[in-house]
Parts: C-alpha cells; sequence; structure tokens
C-alpha cells in the first residue's frame, strides 16, 4: 500500500495532483483543501495517501494532514460514502464546522453537503458523533487564487464534474453563485464551496 508520496508536484487541479516521485508520476484524487494547501508545480511536497483497490480500479487519494486524512477514513466506513462524497464533504465544510455540525446534532447542515441525504446524515450523526470530537482540526484552509473571473470559472466547472456533477448542472451552480455576489471577486475554492452549498441537484 502507498502511504506517502514525497516529490515534485507535476501538476494540480483543485481534485487531482500528479507527484513524480524519483520519475514515476502519481495522480492522487484530493479535496480542495489539501489542492488550496499545496505548492505551485514545480516544488517539492510531502502528500500522506490512501489507496484504494477494488476490482475495477486502483485509486490514490492524498492529503494534506493526517487530521483531514483520518477523517475521509472515518467518512468512507460509512454505508453509503464512497471516496468521491466523502472528497465532497473535505471540500465544502472545514474539519472544524464539520464536528461542531455533528456534536450539535445538526441534520439540516449535514444535508446541505454534497450527496448528503437524511438517511445518510443520520448515519454520519450515529457514526461520527463519538469519535470525530477528539481529532484536532489543521490549520484553516483556503488560498488566494490569481487569473480572470472566467479562468476561476471554468476550473470550478471543471472540478465539480469531477465530484460526479454534469457539466450543465455544475454552470448553473457556478452562475448562481456570481449572480448572488457579482461585485465579489470569488476565488476557485469559493465559487466550489458556495455551489455546493446551494444543493446541486
Amino acid at each position: 500500500m502507498i502511504a506517502q508520496l514525497r516529490g515534485i508536484l507535476v501538476a494540480k487541479t483543485s481534485t487531482e495532483i500528479v507527484v513524480d516521485c524519483s520519475g514515476v508520476g502519481y495522480l492522487a484524487s484530493v479535496s480542495m483543501v489539501t489542492s488550496a494547501q499545496l505548492p505551485e508545480a514545480g516544488e517539492q511536497v510531502t502528500v500522506l495517501t490512501l489507496m484504494s483497490v477494488r476490482e475495477d480500479a486502483i485509486q490514490l487519494f492524498g492529503f494534506s494532514s493526517e487530521t483531514e486524512r483520518e477523517v475521509f477514513r472515518l467518512l468512507t466506513a460509512i454505508p453509503g460514502i464512497g471516496p468521491k462524497i466523502a472528497l465532497g464533504i473535505l471540500s465544502s465544510i472545514t474539519l472544524a464546522d464539520l464536528q461542531t455540525v455533528i456534536l450539535r446534532n445538526d441534520l439540516l447542515q449535514l444535508q446541505k453537503l454534497p450527496g448528503i441525504g437524511k438517511k445518510t446524515a443520520e448515519r454520519i450523526m450515529m457514526e461520527l458523533r463519538d469519535k470525530i470530537g477528539g481529532i484536532r482540526p489543521g490549520p484553516a484552509e483556503g488560498r488566494p487564487e490569481t487569473g480572470t473571473l472566467f479562468d476561476a470559472r471554468q476550473e470550478a466547472i471543471a472540478a465539480l464534474a469531477a465530484l460526479g456533477y454534469t457539466k450543465q448542472t455544475a454552470e448553473k451552480a457556478i452562475r448562481q453563485v456570481i449572480a448572488a455576489e457579482p461585485e465579489t471577486a470569488l476565488s476557485v475554492d469559493a465559487l466550489i464551496r458556495k455551489a455546493l452549498r446551494l444543493g446541486m441537484k
């Protein structure tokens, strides 16, 4: 099993990275939090990983902290939550806020997270209530983005598509976010986070 990657960051989007380790490029899916905390392409990085081996696919998931990796493990152990939904959750809410929502038994807030319905929210609450309180959140996520609003919008749409949403649904959500804050220069991370909180369908 691959537990860590250390090498040169070759490429990075909001949902995927490629790390060159001694000439071998490893592709890993990541949350927006991890993507935001990594440096730009060409820099040396160390990324914690989890490898998922199934009959039809081998996937690698990357994390900027042990805390995020542990929460990912806890989420994917819950019936009905796969890796894609877990990354969507970690991309749309901070670990500190997730702890608060669970400890307050706030089912309505959990149901606003991408891919989470009432039954799944209840499972999360039941499974994590006694486990998540002892996890210490890492540093605040987020980073400023460069480029035009058009560039940010296109990257946000691509990231949402990578999370499993159709391009049409992603475009509609991003338009709604921009229309709600027309005078605000939102980063890619902010666009995606706000779009996910719309309860995309």
